[in-house]
């Protein structure tokens, strides 16, 4: 089930008429709705792989338990480390294993071994990514004692599964969600009201922008041996606003959906194409993703302590690692450990945290030099995201060399449905609305919100309906 579906637009009115009219409505009431909705949205996948989703919950939720009632230091490492290694397999054979198998066999073969790799061919469960970072993350906070353990399975299970963000995040952590499942929620209209305008924000962003970019993405990506520079870099900004229209939609649909039940989700994004720097586009991007491999590998690998050389240690690790978590394939490798060479510099420098403070432009020197970094920062980003698209390294190469020679910068026509000026002051227009958000607590909230969401649904309406259906990028994380 889709969040851009018919399906998942006839859900949500039921599970939110369900979940606030129900008659004995106590939070153990609340909390079974939503886990009831939540395992059926997930079932709507694929039936087979709630299993999984189950073992899972199951496997945490009683490791926690055993970690707090135990006093003795080696039987609470040797749960931790039972539930960890299962949780972590589980992710490795079904998103890793061929991976690995195929790899090794080129390996062996480029030595003369004549290798067969052995496959499995595995479909591969969505979410199981995101689900499995949260069990993580709950079990090592019980392990080092900054949460107790869960005693109410219905709560936990909820904690795990909660379908807003069960498929593509924002990964929760226990010390922010759990609280929240603990106590009734009470309607709150101007909360629900704020959740509707983001759930048609997180469309817009979706359907309108990154569905409409991504059709001539994929036409120059697919066919760039053909395309001219300006071509080139065209197709490397429509992937740029393809996947952050695509992953922030989804955010913003989710943290929306979550505000009709009463719930806050961590924020996911803060504009990061406005980031000043990389260090400040990490801080931005993904946000839940970054903070967890900060919690639970840089810092216990001794974060910024320590030598300069340890701190370009960690940081390549954590880069190479979120590179790898993104999928099983070295594109996503090379994406994480171009984003770790743009990051040392700064460290080495120790100017990683000098851009912090939120920004105002005006007519002067500084505002200048802010826009030019943002510009040059937009770039780089760009230029990683090549990798991360393209199918091989080899074409990723291949697509910037051209980018770079070929030097022709007269428009193409990719025999699609809209030309190339139109999506160019579709993105612009986009931009300046994004700009002028930075400064509003919800997206289409303020003065003339009425006009605004008014505009908004004129979009999906007119732009949404000519768009063909597209699933979520991230899904496949």
């Amino acid at each position: 089930m889709f969040f851009n579906s018919l399906q998942f637009a006839c859900f949500l009115p039921v599970v939110f008429l369900a979940y606030w009219f129900i008659p004995n409505k106590s939070k153990q009431s609340q909390n079974l709705v939503l886990t009831v909705a939540s395992y059926y949205f997930y079932s709507c996948w694929d039936w087979r792989f709630l299993f999984l989703l189950l073992f899972s919950t199951v496997l945490v939720y009683f490791s926690a338990i055993q970690i707090e009632n135990n006093t003795s230091k080696t039987i609470r490492k040797t749960w931790l480390w039972i539930t960890v290694g299962l949780s972590l397999g589980l992710l490795g054979v079904f998103k890793y294993f061929d991976f690995f198998a195929v790899s090794l066999t080129e390996l062996g073969n480029g030595l003369g071994l004549h290798l067969s790799p052995i496959l499995l061919k595995l479909i591969l469960p969505v979410g199981i990514s995101f689900y499995t970072f949260h069990g993580l993350s709950y079990i090592i906070d019980i392990y080092y004692n900054r949460i107790k353990a869960e005693k109410n399975i219905i709560d936990y299970s909820l904690f795990v599964s909660y379908f807003p963000l069960l498929v593509a995040g924002p990964i929760e952590r226990a010390t922010h969600l759990l609280p929240q499942l603990k106590v009734k929620r009470e309607f709150d209209f101007d909360k629900a009201k704020e959740g509707v305008y983001q759930i048609i924000w997180g469309l817009v962003k979706k359907v309108v922008i990154a569905d409409t970019c991504s059709m001539y993405a994929n036409a120059v990506f697919d066919h760039y041996n053909s395309m001219n520079s300006l071509s080139l870099i065209l197709g490397a900004v429509y992937f740029a606003f393809q996947i952050y229209g695509d992953f922030s939609g989804y955010s913003d649909i989710a943290l929306g959906t979550s505000k009709l039940f009463g719930i806050d989700l961590l924020k996911n994004f803060d504009f990061p194409y406005f980031s000043r720097d990389i260090a400040e586009f990490w801080r931005k991007w993904h946000i839940s993703l970054t903070t967890w491999f900060r919690d639970y590998i840089y810092i216990p690998l001794g974060g910024s302590q320590g030598s300069k050389a340890m701190k370009i240690r960690n940081t390549f690790i954590i880069f190479l690692v979120s590179g790898f978590w993104h999928g099983a394939n070295w594109t996503f490798i090379a994406w994480g450990l171009i984003n770790a060479l743009y990051f040392i510099p700064l460290l080495v420098l120790n100017r990683n945290r000098n851009n912090i403070e939120a920004f105002k432009i005006s007519f002067n020197r500084t505002s200048a030099v802010i826009l030019f970094n943002i510009l040059i920062t937009f770039v780089l980003t760009c230029l990683a995201w090549i990798f991360f698209r393209a199918k091989t390294i080899h074409d990723a190469v291949s697509y910037i060399r051209r980018m770079v020679t070929d030097l022709h910068f007269t428009a193409q026509y990719f025999n699609f449905e809209r030309y190339n000026y139109e999506i160019v002051i579709m993105l612009l227009l986009f931009v300046v609305v994004e700009w002028n958000n930075r400064y509003k607590i919800e997206p289409l909230s303020g003065r003339y919100s009425w006009l605004r969401v008014t505009l908004a649904i004129m979009a999906l309406l007119a732009l949404g309906v000519f768009t063909d259906y597209k699933n979520f990028i991230y899904f496949q994380f």
